[in-house]
């Protein structure tokens, strides 16, 4: 399996690419880390991962398209990072749909987003907060992504920490709401683990896998959806 990981050096992907590379969550695979910067191509190969240098904000789909070719699946794990209304959507939405159809065009059947456990048509952010482009643009994305014939998983995950991995998640149904705060927390090493898991598990196809911290293993969790 060759995978595209697209934002390899956020805070996710770091921990997700060594996971597919030396084979912690199965058979190892073909890493290629996404990186829009000179100086993180050897950063990318120190975990594991071969650098592909292209900026997706500015690359077109025919670009990304060509650097999709013959690999069996793509994860977006990039963003904007905030602060910027206009780049959160020209990364988060705007990039993110062109690799969707880049993906297509490619013949690359699997794609994986990493969007936030919020990401619903009622997500509640006010339209004045700081927060909503990010909301929105998450949201565009991710209707986006539904209606394309890719074989997609978006994950949902709660709040982000830096907490060591569990190894265990809770799956929300389709309608539950979370409270800010602990409740609604999931270490960074845990999404890693799940997106590694998703590729492997073909209930997560077609879903909108929200999750948090809990009691049942990854592959469990996701093998159990409903």
């Amino acid at each position: 399996m060759k995978v595209v990981v697209i934002g390899a050096l956020g805070k996710v992907a770091r921990q997700l690419v060594p996971l597919l590379a030396d084979g912690g969550s199965g058979p190892a695979v073909d890493v290629v880390g996404v990186v829009r910067k000179e100086e993180q191509i050897d950063r990318v190969a120190d975990i594991g991962g071969e650098p592909l240098l292209l900026d997706v904000e500015h690359a077109s789909t025919e670009e990304m398209a060509r650097a999709f070719d013959g690999a069996d699946a793509v994860i977006w794990s990039a963003g904007a990072g905030g602060g910027n209304p206009d780049r959160t959507y020209a990364v988060d939405r705007d990039a993110a749909i062109r690799s969707m159809d880049a993906a297509a065009d490619a013949g690359v059947r699997r794609y994986v987003m990493v969007s936030w456990v919020g990401s619903v048509a009622d997500h509640g952010v006010p339209s004045d907060a700081s927060f909503f482009p990010y909301a929105d643009a998450k949201l565009a994305a991710d209707d986006h992504l539904r209606t394309t014939d890719l074989d997609w998983t978006i994950l949902g995950p709660g709040s982000l920490t830096d907490d060591p991995p569990t190894g265990r998640i809770r799956v929300l149904g389709a309608d539950e709401r979370v409270e800010r705060g602990e409740p609604s927390q999931v270490p960074r090493a845990d999404v890693a683990q799940v997106a590694a898991a998703s590729l492997r598990i073909d209930a997560t196809i077609g879903r909108f896998v929200r999750f948090t911290t809990g009691d049942e293993t990854i592959p469990a969790a996701l093998r159990n959806l409903e």
